[in-house]
């Protein structure tokens, strides 16, 4: 579904990116792992159109979408969620979610006044989609707080239940698990797995906590130094000498340890 061409990007001297080459399998959940520094949260906002690489390029679907805006990768089912959830936090839950659809008829002045009636047929759709992704999520509890008053890790499942209602395919998501509590860290990974299992979202992950990508993801892809280090699995990735060298310094202290 995605494929990073030898993509590269710096910042003044310093190379972020460095040549950096996989794919993203459709229906796939493939972890991306590295130290802090290895360029990972930096490439995922060359494929979601924030930033542009320097060279090489981004396909998705086969298509060149490099440099391309986020909001037309958007259009496309192509979305990123970030580490530190972006919550409207002065509005709901439910309206939070509301948002999201694109090209809704009430955004336009002429419809709200003139067409109210479709207006009125749209918004309850958009209603039924918002109590679906409430109830898969389990947050319908909290569907009328407001979205700031959330906990980290139901924040953290807001941003997942946003990318449903665009019907997203490719969801890059940035550390699911950073700063959320073991129960929530549970009911997060469960949506993950169900959005691809049931619905055949594809995921890309970047994730710290290893029992999460051991548990989800298949492949695994580590980045260091801006650059793929290697791609397996979680067997692989654990039995390789220059990943645990990229961790801690040098295999031969880690053998110690």
């Amino acid at each position: 579904m995605i494929r990073i061409e030898d993509v590269s990007l710096s910042f003044g001297g310093i190379r972020a990116v460095d040549g950096c080459s996989f794919d993203v399998e459709e229906g796939s959940i493939t972890g991306l792992i590295g130290p802090n520094g290895a360029g990972k949260s930096t490439l995922f906002n060359i494929v979601a159109g924030v930033l542009k690489p320097d060279s090489g390029r981004i396909l998705f679907e086969g298509e060149d979408i490099t440099g391309q805006p986020p909001h037309r990768l958007f259009h496309r089912g192509l979305v990123r969620t970030f580490q530190i959830p972006h919550e409207f936090y002065r509005m709901t839950v439910r309206e939070n979610l509301m948002l999201v659809p694109p090209h809704q008829r009430g955004e336009n002045l002429f419809a709200s006044w003139f067409q109210w009636g479709q207006v009125r047929r749209q918004d309850a759709e958009v209603l039924d989609k918002v109590d679906e992704v409430l109830d898969f999520l389990n947050l319908s509890h909290v569907a009328d707080n407001l979205a700031g008053a959330l906990s980290g890790g139901q924040k953290k499942l807001l941003d997942l239940g946003r990318t449903m209602m665009t019907d997203a395919r490719m969801v890059l998501l940035d550390e699911p698990g950073a700063g959320v509590n073991r129960t929530l860290l549970g009911a997060i990974t469960t949506a993950i797995r169900r959005l691809n299992e049931e619905r055949g979202y594809t995921f890309c992950l970047i994730e710290h906590d290893m029992d999460v990508i051991a548990d989800l993801c298949d492949p695994i892809v580590v980045m260091a130094q801006g650059s793929v280090l290697t791609k397996g699995t979680m067997a692989e990735i654990r039995a390789n000498e220059a990943v645990r060298e990229a961790y801690l310094g040098h295999a031969d202290t880690a053998d110690a340890s």
